[in-house]
């Protein structure tokens, strides 16, 4: 379960996990089967942080690059922009 600020309750569902530049990364999907929405999240927290802190991956080149490394783990799922 995930809470963006100020909204409500949003449950996503991990399918992959990947550290790059000493940033962990997860890919994270709205639908526990089947075809659904993909959504890239950074790990903001902070060594002192007593919950996870994400945030949506938005901006282009960082979007690409973490995505390529998620298409290459995941040969049988097709990721699109």
């Amino acid at each position: 379960m995930f809470t963006p600020e100020g909204e409500e309750e949003v449950a996503f569902f991990v399918v992959e996990q990947t550290r790059i530049g000493g940033i962990d990364y997860i890919l994270v999907t709205d639908a526990e089967e089947g075809d659904g929405d993909a959504y890239i999240l950074k790990d903001l927290s902070k060594p002192e942080d007593t919950e996870a802190v994400y945030e949506m991956v938005t901006e282009d080149d960082e979007l690409d690059a973490v995505g390529s490394v998620f298409s290459s783990m995941l040969e049988d799922v097709e990721l699109e922009k």
